[in-house]
């Protein structure tokens, strides 16, 4: 079988529920968060990693550990949020006060990371996970890993803003035939 990656945005947090774009801000799960975490064990369980890359910020490393994953977990800056400098912490109705038209895939954030940053890292991970035979687990951020599937199917960075991603529902990167492919996105548990 060729080589799956299955991505997870972390669970719940008190500023994803409120629709705040949170970047660097370090906070936890809410508890609605932490039984999301619970269930990916079973989610998951189809799968044997090979290797399991984790971003080192709270949410996602305390995600990977109830999904029964962090003695696996190689914590990689690399899959750190979108640093969103000046609107960490801010819904897009408060960006939007100040600039009416804004939408951060076209016009990025002030005093953060620009797109084609976050894309570089994002490329980073995936030339590391190319060289892992086998299949590979990532746990991480919503916006960081939209763009990953942008850039693993052959997209443009921005394109990742069409692939929304739920709070602790894995989506399966792979191939059909030399080809990359979205496999599965958003899975539930049955």
């Amino acid at each position: 079988m060729p080589q799956e990656l299955v991505i997870v945005r972390h669970g719940e947090t008190e500023w994803s529920r409120e629709g705040r774009h949170t970047g660097r801000t370090d906070i936890p799960l809410t508890a609605n968060g932490v039984r999301q975490a619970q269930r990916l064990a079973l989610l998951l369980r189809r799968w044997h990693f090979t290797a399991v890359y984790c971003s080192p910020l709270q949410r996602a490393r305390d995600t990977c550990a109830l999904a029964g994953y962090s003695s696996d977990a190689i914590l990689d800056p690399d899959l750190q949020e979108w640093d969103y400098g000046e609107y960490d912490g801010k819904t897009l109705a408060d960006i939007r006060e100040q600039r009416p038209e804004w939408v951060l895939w076209r016009d990025g954030v002030v005093g953060g990371e620009t797109l084609a940053e976050v894309a570089a890292r994002v490329q980073r991970v995936i030339t590391r996970v190319r060289a892992v035979h086998g299949d590979v687990l990532l746990i991480a951020h919503g916006h960081i890993l939209r763009v990953l599937t942008a850039r693993w199917l052959d997209m443009e960075p921005a394109e990742g803003a069409h692939f929304r991603l739920g709070p602790a529902a894995p989506a399966v990167l792979g191939y059909e035939h030399e080809w990359t492919a979205l496999r599965a996105w958003g899975l539930e548990p049955s």
